[in-house]
């Protein structure tokens, strides 16, 4: 299953925005650096999304706003 997500960081809350279909708007209280808005993408949409962090991969967009997600099984 893949999930499109645009994020915005540095943004003061943590928010998810489900446009249906799989994609999202998603707000991160963390700056992009040191992988550390991808670390925090990763737990907030595996809580919202009921799947562990550890089952969730980015396989596009590693350094863009622009992110698609797979679950691993």
């Amino acid at each position: 299953m893949k999930f499109y997500v645009r994020v915005k960081t540095n943004s003061g809350k943590q928010e998810i925005v489900e446009f249906g279909d799989h994609r999202y708007l998603i707000y991160l209280k963390s700056v992009p650096e040191d992988n550390k808005a991808n670390i925090e993408l990763l737990n907030l949409l595996s809580k919202h999304i009921g799947v562990p962090a550890l089952k969730l991969k980015i396989v596009s967009g590693l350094t863009s706003q622009d992110k698609v997600l797979e679950v691993q099984y």
